[in-house]
């Protein structure tokens, strides 16, 4: 192995060396303590120390960084204590998750480390939000993203490098090729030559570098990163090296060949690199050990401090107050002067106001910037915000999301416009994964909003139709808001903005230009979690939300003596259960009115807390209406005969007969 020191002192190789040995002999302190059973996981690194340590150093302290489960030296380069490490490891309170998340599935705002989650793939695209972040501010700094040659396999991987490249993000990709995912080697995971080559099909500079090499790594590292402060861009980086661990502990080696293992052995980043300081002159044996003694010496004091430490006490109030960061609505008084306008035009001025308000916001959604979007909701938004703010998206909405989220973690605001809600199907894994588990994991909100243009009535067919916000009601950590009338759409998107909270805000397509309304000019916005009732009976309760409440509305109308309440949630996550337990216990007959098919919607939920809560209150069934039981269909005889709005008045009069 063939080192170059080039213009570093003996001062800086020795700090390198430091860095290098501390994750190795901590890991040996792990490996005993597994065969103790006082650890019960672990994922090793030996072998691969050289690249989280090369890159680490090299990077600025505020600089942030993504890295896996086996980047141990990328936490001891930036310095988090020990005994913090320990904790978060075996799950005490004094870790960074609250014991809800084990071993590096974590980050920590305090020392710029974004942990992944066992998804992989997203992380990259959060790495692309914090780096769009940092160019937005100007700041000149670089974003560094860890990945396996496995994880390239994933969509997240190619949809995040070609993001960054169109957008020439400032961000490191770092490969860690060390030849196989879990027990499957490479040649059975891509047939390209090198993982670097895939940088050319993005048009993105790329390079292969020697990861067992500490040197080659920290002066390529600080070449790039000279580089990409004067010319912003993406760069591949495909590390070549190896794991001398099972993928975790308990999977073991065996099935990779012992020649392949004696090669790489060889190869060691820490001895060769120890060797050739030897060599060199610039270490002594007694300074070596002195390294040693003083590095296992932290490592004991701390695992002893841990041990110390109590076991997490379950706190049921606590678990249910940080599934959301805690958030007050503020309200605000708006001027007499109102337009009569339609829902899109509420939707758009309410999205014109926040952008004028959060200058740190940033929209973001497939053909939104000249062209206005396909609803044309952001029209005229470039030449008013500009385009850093109005951005187009490639169509890649696992991406963008996951950009997103990185952009909430380096303090933006921002707004996902999905082009149909059925599309949202693609950007599922990090809604659910990502932005609804954050604050719970380790207490970083994510600053989103969803925008998702849905349901059916206009003949768009099973793709174009869907209204699938069962999908979202069901994850905790997400907001969901379904307005019906112009005047909540656009007070609840500017609330679902100033939410530091993931929402997901539906917006019924075929209510866009067909529902108008008297809506103020001025900025206001309306708590979420608060139903609106729209009329008071004593006969019945009507409960739905988006286009049912219009149903509802005409089947009042041709049925005046019908003395009904109609309840329309708005918002379904946080539900109004005020409102609907008091209308439901003065009733006492419930029906609920939904778009979506009725097999695990929201009406089941609604109706079996109903049951639970007003069972005494009620003089018969909870009636349920909902869509059949299939995927939404084109023509509009079948349209029709597929949604609800044909069978609910007959509904409401059985239930009423009853």
């Amino acid at each position: 192995m063939n080192f170059d020191r080039k213009n570093l002192t003996n001062e800086q190789l020795l700090d390198l060396y430091k860095k290098l040995i501390k994750p190795r002999l901590i890991e040996e302190k792990m490996l005993i303590l597994i065969r103790q059973g006082k650890v019960s996981k672990w994922f090793s690194g030996i072998g691969q120390e050289a690249i989280s340590v090369g890159i680490t150093s090299v990077l600025d302290k505020d600089e942030y960084i993504l890295p896996m489960h086996r980047n141990l030296g990328v936490f001891t380069t930036r310095d988090i204590p020990l005994h913090r490490l320990f904790s978060q490891w075996q799950g005490k309170a004094n870790g960074f998750t609250k014991g809800r998340d084990r071993s590096f599935h974590f980050g920590t705002q305090e020392y710029k480390i974004i942990g992944m989650i066992s998804h992989l793939g997203p992380q990259l695209g959060v790495a692309d939000g914090i780096a769009l972040a940092n160019k937005l501010k100007k700041n000149g700094k670089v974003t560094a993203v860890f990945t396996g040659e496995g994880a390239t396999s994933e969509g997240d991987f190619h949809e995040a490098l070609n993001i960054a490249a169109v957008w020439e993000l400032p961000v490191l990709f770092v490969i860690e090729n060390n030849g196989y995912g879990l027990s499957t080697p490479t040649n059975e995971q891509y047939r390209c030559e090198n993982l670097a080559d895939k940088g050319v099909g993005f048009g993105m500079e790329s390079h292969i570098v020697d990861g067992n090499n500490i040197l080659e790594v920290f002066n390529l590292i600080s070449e790039l990163k000279a580089s990409m402060q004067e010319n912003p861009r993406p760069v591949l980086l495909e590390f070549k090296t190896f794991r001398m661990r099972g993928h975790e502990e308990a999977s073991g080696t065996k099935y990779v060949p012992q020649e392949l293992m004696d090669m790489w052995a060889i190869k060691d980043p820490v001895e060769n690199y120890r060797n050739y300081l030897k060599a060199t002159a610039v270490l002594t044996d007694e300074t070596d050990d002195a390294y040693r003694a003083e590095i296992k010496k932290e490592i004991d004091t701390d695992w002893a401090k841990v041990q110390e430490e109590p076991a997490i006490v379950a706190d049921l109030e606590e678990e249910l107050n940080d599934v959301y960061r805690p958030w007050e609505h503020e309200v605000f008084n708006h001027s007499e002067e109102i337009e009569n306008i339609r829902v899109i035009d509420a939707i758009s001025n309410g999205l014109r106001q926040s952008m004028e308000r959060h200058e740190n916001l940033v929209i973001m959604g497939q053909d939104i910037a000249e062209y206005g979007g396909a609803f044309k909701i952001t029209d005229g938004f470039v030449e008013q915000f500009g385009k850093d703010r109005v951005r187009n998206t490639p169509i890649c909405e696992s991406a963008i999301v996951s950009a997103a989220n990185g952009l909430s973690i380096n303090g933006h605001k921002a707004v996902v416009e999905m082009q149909f809600a059925d599309f949202v199907s693609t950007g599922f894994n990090p809604i659910v994964n990502l932005l609804a588990k954050q604050h719970y994991r380790w207490q970083e909100n994510s600053d989103v909003v969803v925008r998702m243009p849905c349901g059916g009535g206009t003949q768009a067919g099973p793709f174009h139709s869907q209204t699938n916000e069962a999908w979202f009601t069901k994850t905790p950590g997400l907001k969901v808001v379904y307005p019906a009338f112009p005047y909540d759409a656009k007070g609840l998107l500017n609330t679902s903005i100033n939410d530091p909270n993931p929402v997901m805000f539906f917006e019924h397509k075929q209510l866009y230009r067909s529902v108008y309304q008297d809506v103020p000019k001025d900025y206001y916005t309306i708590p979420l979690g608060k139903a609106a009732l729209l009329k008071e009976g004593n006969d019945v309760t009507i409960i739905s939300f988006g286009a049912g409440v219009h149903w509802a509305l005409e089947t009042l109308g041709k049925n005046p003596e019908i003395s009904a309440d109609l309840l329309d949630l708005r918002s379904l996550q946080p539900l109004d259960w005020d409102a609907i337990y008091a209308s439901v216990k003065k009733t006492n007959k419930v029906i609920i009115l939904q778009e979506d098919t009725l097999f695990g919607g929201i009406a089941s939920d609604i109706s079996a807390m109903i049951m639970e809560n007003c069972f005494e209150n009620l003089d018969a069934p909870v009636r349920r209406v909902g869509s059949l039981e299939s995927a939404i269909p084109f023509m509009k005889s079948l349209e029709d005969q597929y949604l609800p709005k044909v069978r609910f008045e007959e509904e409401l009069k059985s239930l009423l007969a009853y």
